[in-house]
């Protein structure tokens, strides 16, 4: 199954996508994300769901935790988490 999911959050150890149809709890996921130069692929496995949203206004979506991550694909996930949070350059 392919399932299409906004990054909410990025850490080293996984990642938060919003979604309106979360995997259950347990649930071992490819994830692929990245940039247009550069796509991680890494295994995680779905730490907690919410299939709707809370009175708080938390959105539905997964919390997924990132499963046997090389070095390499640390630098490249921490890369893109500096990447994504620096501003935005102007010409």
């Amino acid at each position: 199954m392919t399932v299409y999911a906004r990054i909410g959050n990025l850490s080293e150890g996984g990642l938060f996508l919003r979604t309106s149809t979360p995997l259950p709890f347990g649930s071992r996921a490819m994830i692929r994300f990245g940039g247009e130069q550069q796509q991680i692929e890494a295994t995680a496995t779905v730490v907690w769901s919410r299939a709707d949203p809370s009175s708080d206004a938390a959105p539905a979506g997964m919390g997924l935790r990132f499963e046997a991550v090389d070095a390499r694909r640390l630098e490249e996930i921490r890369r893109l988490m500096t990447t994504e949070q620096s501003p935005p350059k102007v010409p």
